[in-house]
């Protein structure tokens, strides 16, 4: 059998995996071979057998590295010991801690623990305490817990904060060198109320484009690369974390914030350092002409989305008049987003009907509400102005065939083209994919289904389909919008990817190039061979452009998990307050474990598991991504309505568990899903027994009278519709209502044959779990 190396990811069952990568399959690790690594633990195993599906198994032969960090947990006091239950469940033991190593800490409270044991096939982990967080309930510990939990880096190390300190506190005559003085141009700041840095400003006017009247339209960006040097301390703890890292309430900043809300942040009326994208725009929405050059500039207003879109939508109106001085700019900014937006569609982008929610916390960082966060004009009239300046970015680049990180969005797998297709399929859409899908085939089926009420369903499946935008070096182009080369350009306040391609279009405006200086771990040295050092240099460079690329999109998933795990909290501690409630919701997945419901009034979701749907057999089929009754035929797909209560809540697994309460009609283009009265178990057994003893009755008034009762194998089941007992005569080979007449397609009633030839898993629902 093969032996390989790979990363443990564990279960909070008590098995686990090791993670080849590169696309090869996990290997299976039981939880006998559990007991002697952890979870993240760097380890080489043996393939000692395939199940019956050919996924490997493994034996653990050497671990080879295990992870430094501190694990963080909840202290507890049990059976005269002290141990340490982990946060995350996919470590799967408690941690033993001596008596002189609690760092007196009390029973419950969070605590981080580094271990001075590793754990063996007969012994548990023993660990020493090193910071005591809080208690549980304490303002904020879910934040702490999670920036732990995700290993975000949350503290700048001495020599950052050090030279942060030196900055000085506002510009100098000598930073202005070599700059175009745009400070007297009217460019303006648009973001959202809370927002604190602002690293992009815009400015449009009316230009002749060729023969015909286009826009030139100016996007300034703040120039971090101008105090953010290669190789210094602020550059090396900026690549660490890769980017900022947004909470509920809290921000875990890419710089100190003597950068990001001060120097490098645009605030009005203030003189500030920018990279500025200059672009001609023409009628059609098409870049004729762009340039990029440093400038100096001074915001001349700080606007948020709503106040744009309150003057967008009444000129004439009271905000209006008040910046009457800038109205004429906000009106060529909409007159250029149009353009732009007319260009978008004849690129075929996509564009998806999906609901976004916003988490409104109270004074102690608990939810008070989750709303839907809208998005109006003036939230697109940025977004375009920001695409079309990394467009030019991205093509600046390319044409200088210079290394630099894309942002590369890659189409549907053919196995995810053809999921999709038999998704569609299954609704009845008219709609077939080509082998290779483009953009705009997408984007035809969101505008056809968007009148739908399960387009947010579709959608869904049609974002699910695409595969996960990733920082490479290798550019593949960017699907979801319909770009040959897309990168990121506008950020640099919060994104080190941004701040590279600064450093490369400085570079290239210099006429040299920007040779990546950063020592990035794990990087294999340069190949020898034909072509002598200047080969083995290039090489060289683009291993290390990868790494980066790597590791930045590595850390855009690791802040995109810190911050859903500190939502999930926050939501299972809102919805504890309100278990056995009711309320309306709309299935959003299907599994063949259950059903994923949101709720209509809290935008939260939760899970109605399999075993709460009735005792009987339910069969999963990806294809129409729905579960299905094998006895009753009763159906749940992705973008029914049911009504759910809430019976469970987990603050420690962040999951949240409903019960059904009734089935509603589906939305329309979904599968009918039949109206049930559900029962308790003691009701239907109650019926069951009922029935049974009519029978018993009628059996011995047929003996009275002499007459024989007739031999059948009938059996007894509850009817879902009225809960009564009544005879099961598809289980007994009796002619029913569905059986057809010959050349005839039977008819749907209470009682359906099993399937034969569907595709999809049987799942029983008192025996599948999660």
């Amino acid at each position: 059998m093969s032996e390989v190396e790979g990363l443990v990811q564990g279960h909070r069952d008590g098995h686990g995996f090791v993670i080849q990568g590169g696309g090869l399959p996990d290997i299976y690790l039981a939880p006998q071979e559990m007991r002697a690594v952890l979870h993240r633990d760097r380890v080489k195993v043996r393939v000692i057998r395939h199940d019956r599906r050919g996924r490997p198994e493994g034996r653990v032969l050497e671990i080879l590295e295990r992870k430094r960090s501190p694990i963080i947990g909840r202290l507890l006091h049990e059976g005269g010991m002290w141990l340490v239950a982990p946060e995350d469940k996919r470590y799967g033991q408690d941690i033993l801690i001596p008596k002189n190593a609690t760092a007196d800490a009390k029973s419950g409270q969070v605590v981080a623990v580094e271990l001075t044991e590793p754990p063996s096939l007969y012994s548990q982990p023993v660990g020493r305490i090193t910071e005591v967080l809080g208690d549980i309930d304490d303002p904020g510990m879910e934040i702490e817990i999670a920036v732990r939990k995700y290993e975000v880096p949350h503290r700048f190390t001495a020599e950052t904060l050090a030279q942060t300190a030196k900055l000085p506190e506002r510009l100098r005559a000598a930073d202005m060198r070599h700059r175009i003085d745009l400070r007297d141009v009217p460019l303006v700041t648009i973001d959202g109320e809370d927002a604190r840095d602002f690293d992009d400003a815009v400015y449009c006017e009316p230009a002749k484009v060729g023969r015909f009247k286009g826009w030139r339209l100016l996007v300034a960006i703040a120039d971090v690369s101008h105090y953010v040097k290669p190789g210094e301390p602020l550059d090396r703890d900026a690549f660490e974390r890769a980017t900022s890292v947004y909470f509920p309430r809290r921000v875990i900043p890419m710089l100190p914030e003597k950068l990001s809300n001060g120097l490098c942040s645009l605030n009005p009326e203030e003189d500030r350092l920018s990279l500025v994208c200059d672009m001609l725009i023409n009628p059609e929405g098409e870049v004729h002409a762009y340039q990029f050059f440093p400038a100096v500039i001074s915001s001349h207003a700080r606007f948020t989305y709503t106040e744009v879109a309150t003057v967008l939508g009444n000129t004439r109106g009271p905000e209006a008049q008040r910046r009457a001085a800038l109205l004429p700019h906000l009106l060529h900014l909409h007159e250029v987003y149009r353009a732009l937006l007319k260009q978008r569609a004849l690129r075929g982008a996509v564009d998806f009907e999906t609901t976004e929610t916003q988490i409104v916390c109270d004074e102690n960082g608990r939810i008070e509400k989750i709303v839907p966060r809208v998005r109006n004009e003036a939230h697109r009239l940025i977004e375009e102005s920001m695409l079309a300046a990394n467009v030019c970015a991205a093509d600046f680049i390319h044409g200088a065939k210079h290394p630099s990180l894309f942002r590369v969005h890659e189409g549907p797998t053919p196995e995810k083209r053809t999921t999709l297709q038999n998704y569609m399929r299954s609704l009845g859409l008219g709609f077939t994919l080509s082998e290779e899908p483009k953009p705009a085939e997408m984007q035809a089926i969101a505008l056809a289904t968007r009148d739908r009420p399960d387009a947010a369903a579709i959608h869904q499946m049609l974002l699910r389909s695409m595969q996960q935008a990733i920082y490479t070096p290798r550019n593949s182009g960017h699907f979801g919008l319909a770009y040959d080369a897309y990168t990121h350009f506008t950020s640099p306040i919060r994104r080190y990817p941004d701040l590279l391609i600064h450093r490369v279009i400085k570079a290239l405006l210099g006429r040299h190039r920007y040779h990546l200086e950063m020592k990035i771990e794990g990087l294999p040295p340069a190949p020898t061979g034909r072509g002598g050092k200047a080969a083995a240099a290039t090489q060289q460079e683009q291993l290390g452009w990868e790494a980066a690329g790597a590791h930045c999109s590595a850390n855009e998933r690791r802040a995109d998990e810190a911050s859903r795990d500190v939502e999930a909290w926050l939501k299972c501690k809102f919805m504890r307050e309100r278990l056995g409630e009711e309320f309306a919701g709309t299935i959003s997945a299907v599994t063949s474990f259950g059903l994923f419901v949101q709720l209509d009034e809290l935008y939260v979701e939760g899970l109605v598991h399999i075993t709460e749907l009735g005792g009987e057999y339910y069969r999963y089929d990806e294809a129409r991504q729905e579960l299905r009754g094998e006895r009753t035929g009763v159906r749940y797909g992705v973008g029914g309505r049911i009504r759910v209560q809430v019976s469970r809540v987990d603050l420690d697994g962040r999951k949240i568990d409903f019960r059904l309460v009734r089935d509603t009609l589906p939305a329309a283009g979904r599968p009918p899903v039949r109206e049930r009265a559900h029962s308790s178990a003691q009701e239907e057994l109650a019926a069951v027994k009922g029935a049974d003893q009519q029978l018993r009755q009628s059996g011995r008034k047929a003996k009275k009278s002499g007459r024989r009762p007739a031999k059948s194998d009938t059996k007894t089941v509850v009817d879902k519709n009225s809960g009564a007992a009544v005879p099961d005569l598809a289980a007994a080979g009796m002619a029913t209502e569905t059986s057809p007449a010959p050349g005839k397609p039977a008819r749907r009633s209470g009682v359906k044959e099993p399937s034969t030839g569907s595709a999809g898993a049987v799942t029983k629902g008192r025996r599948s779990r999660r």
